[in-house]
């Protein structure tokens, strides 16, 4: 069963909550169809309730300049997870966001992630971190218009991060292990690598890589990292280690699995007993249960919060639940989340 409440960095589902809640405040925010960062930077500051990224500006100048896409409101909330603030979309309508704990602790950087109908894709821990790797994919594939369009649309900013033929001058010869070294940790790149093991046949390097993978800090909060390593294990038959691990995936928030929540319940060899326990534990039913059993009706409150993502992660039905998981951050104290939550254009 899953244990704990509110989505907290570092311990996904720990009984925690911030030191100081937030304060209410009035809040107009008008976005216009085509945002400018001055748009996204107050709704960041005034509506998400927390300090932009420095470099976003520029991030968001970067993501203009790829073939198809357009930067987007950051309101532009409707049909996806409601703790995102919308970035840019590209053709084939993948939406970049940057994403909004609901408890996160204080300091901490914003992810930049892909939003799909399940949740979110972990593209990068920070802006910066995502910037960098936009800069030297780009180096690494040559030159061109586009790539030179790239690094003027980073400036300043991109200088500091990335020197232009970096790589090449590495003698690194594959990309990814340049990423790995020199950029940061990214999920998709750990995951080409294990794929790579095992084409090379490389069993043992692949396990190791999959365990190394699902190490707490590397990406806290988030349950891809269990999925892909179940995977791995079931792919060597060790299919109850697999399972275990599965079990181990949905302990984390649901919408960080990378994949829909039945691929995963089938290596857990669950089938609809957790989505039923989420169902009881979001009742009033629930709830009182809970508080008889001396839980601060806040922690509840949060715990419902995190139930409620979950299960509207199941099917993508996130406008059905958004009202509901902005009233339970309401009634945790965290005023500025509920408003944010329910924030749409």
């Amino acid at each position: 069963m899953k244990i704990g409440g509110g989505v907290v960095c570092g311990s996904p589902r720990a009984a925690a909550l911030p030191s100081l809640l937030l304060r209410r405040r009035g809040v107009t925010v008008r976005c216009s169809t085509s945002s400018s960062t001055a748009d996204h930077v107050s709704f960041i500051k005034d509506v998400a309730a927390t300090e932009p990224p420095q470099h976003l500006f520029h991030l968001l100048k970067m993501l203009k300049t790829r073939v198809g896409a357009s930067i987007i409101s950051p309101g532009a909330k409707q049909g996806i997870i409601p703790l995102v603030v919308p970035l840019a979309k590209n053709s084939t309508g993948t939406i970049t966001a940057l994403l909004r704990w609901p408890t996160a602790p204080a300091g901490m950087e914003m992810p930049v992630v892909d939003v799909n109908r399940n949740g979110v894709w972990l593209l990068a821990k920070n802006v910066d971190q995502f910037i960098h790797r936009l800069l030297v994919e780009e180096d690494a594939r040559g030159s061109g218009e586009q790539n030179d369009e790239l690094f003027l649309a980073a400036a300043d900013a991109g200088q500091k991060l990335y020197g232009r033929g970096d790589f090449s001058e590495s003698q690194i010869t594959n990309l990814d292990g340049y990423l790995l070294k020199k950029v940061g940790l990214f999920p998709d790149v750990i995951e080409r690598k294990i794929l790579r093991h095992f084409e090379e046949g490389d069993l043992v390097s692949a396990l190791v890589t999959g365990e190394f993978y699902t190490k707490k800090e590397h990406f806290p909060g988030f349950a891809r990292p269990y999925v892909f390593n179940a995977e791995v294990l079931l792919k060597v038959g060790r299919k109850t280690e697999a399972k275990d691990a599965a079990r181990g995936a949905l302990k984390s928030p649901w919408w960080t699995l990378g994949c829909k929540y039945e691929e995963v319940a089938n290596i857990a060899q669950w089938e609809d007993e957790q989505i039923e326990y989420f169902k009881e534990k979001v009742t009033e039913e629930g709830k009182q249960e809970d508080l008889k059993k001396g839980k601060a009706p806040a922690q509840v409150a949060l715990d419902q919060a995190a139930f409620l993502l979950d299960l509207a992660s199941v099917d993508g039905t996130w406008d059905n639940y958004v009202e509901r998981i902005a009233q339970c951050y309401e009634e945790a104290g965290l005023h500025e989340i509920a408003t944010f939550v329910l924030y749409r254009d």
